[in-house]
């Protein structure tokens, strides 16, 4: 029988005042140019300024998140892992407001062997620029939130979400190990937020698949099924950044020339994985970027980035069963796969619904209202094979 988790543990929080004034310094310090380009990269995502009705959150989580990252810095784990990596609640306590760190040696863990330096990490999460909000197409009543930089992508949970994401959390460590090169999205950190006596709220951070932003065209979030799958464009001219779902995406492909075979391989591997653990409803989110005449062909140029990229990945199994490949030396190597004449980022997100009782009902329902059409709500196995055949059916 496995010792009961140790109760959270309480800290006073050290103040963020000094790191916040030197993220004012070093945004002062930036260029008229460096200004334009930023702004012109963000159409469409709206800054979290004063007045927002999110600002009061937002300044509690930078803050927050600056200290949290500091315990990390300060104390960084070392040794192998433990079981109490998994189960350490942390909660700091801030003027008007406390914030818990769930699972954090885990999680610095998890960032270290992606290379990501916690000083980053810090500098992007915490006080200083303001995160950036965009209008989601999902059904969910979450909050989404990127850093300025848009390398990070913070979004609200359920607590019962939260609770599945923590009780997977060491197989999905393993299963990363295993596979550094994986399709799914890097969870970096879950964390509750609690003012003053009302009902906490939780939120993750994970790195962002659709980083570097500045010139993707198109942004698609694919389940396999058809009900509910479609989102009106965006008018032409408009500057809203809009994620088309499956329908949008019809009579589109995906061309990778050689890399495909990698893909359908991967694509597999992860949503094995995720049948195992009896999740569904999550989704391959895609988006479009084309090549300038430079970048095509370039296949004498890449290099094998697996010890900057994934360091720390280690496995007993062979590269071959791993599925490595080649990454592109670019930013967010993991989640963009070159073609011929696009680059593609590609990532699964999503990963915390369970098939239980509820989604069963739910299953029975749709199959009523429904007859004959594909909609999200089905076993694991199907949906994981449904996902599989949509790509294999739309890449070449």
């Amino acid at each position: 029988m496995a010792a009961p988790s140790p109760g959270p543990r309480e800290v006073l929080a050290p103040s963020p005042e000094a790191g916040h004034r030197a993220a004012t310094s070093s945004s002062r310090r930036r260029g008229l140019l460096w200004r334009l380009r930023d702004k012109q990269s963000r159409l469409g995502l709206f800054e979290i300024g004063p007045g927002h009705e999110l600002h009061g959150m937002m300044c509690m989580m930078q803050a927050g998140l600056w200290a949290a990252t500091q315990v990390s810095m300060d104390h960084p784990p070392t040794g192998p892992p433990t079981q109490e990596d998994f189960s350490e609640v942390l909660i700091q306590v801030h003027e008007g407001f406390e914030l818990g760190t769930l699972a954090g040696p885990a999680f610095a863990r998890l960032r270290r062997s992606l290379g990501l330096a916690e000083e980053d990490y810090q500098a992007a999460l915490g006080p200083g620029d303001p995160y950036l909000q965009f209008l989601s197409t999902s059904k969910s009543k979450a909050s989404f939130f990127l850093s300025h930089d848009q390398r990070f992508f913070l979004k609200t949970q359920r607590r019962r979400e939260v609770r599945t994401l923590l009780a997977h959390l060491p197989r999905y460590v393993q299963h990363l190990q295993r596979h550094p090169h994986s399709l799914l999205a890097r969870l970096l950190g879950v964390h509750s937020l609690r003012v003053a006596r009302a009902k906490k709220k939780y939120f993750i951070i994970m790195q962002s698949v659709f980083y570097p932003a500045g010139r993707i065209s198109e942004r698609y979030d694919i389940k396999g099924c058809e009900v509910s799958r479609w989102v009106d464009p965006a008018p032409e001219g408009s500057p809203l950044v809009l994620v088309l779902k499956d329908l949008n995406f019809q009579d589109k492909t995906i061309d990778l020339g050689p890399q495909r075979s990698w893909l359908l391989c991967q694509v597999e591997l992860d949503t094995a994985f995720l049948r195992e653990l009896n999740v569904l409803d999550y989704s391959l989110l895609m988006a479009f970027q084309r090549l300038h005449e430079d970048e095509r062909g370039q296949d004498s140029s890449l290099i094998f980035r697996m010890a900057r990229s994934v360091q720390g990945a280690q496995s007993p199994e062979d590269p071959g069963a791993q599925n490595r490949r080649l990454l592109p030396d670019v930013p967010n190597a993991l989640h963009i796969l070159d073609g011929p004449e696009q680059r593609y980022f590609l990532g699964v997100v999503d990963l915390a619904t369970v098939y239980g009782l509820r989604k069963r009902l739910e299953y029975l329902w749709k199959t009523l209202r429904y007859p004959g059409r594909t909609f999200s709500t089905v076993s694991p196995a199907r949906y994981a094979r449904r996902l599989c055949q949509w790509v294999e059916a739309h890449t070449e």
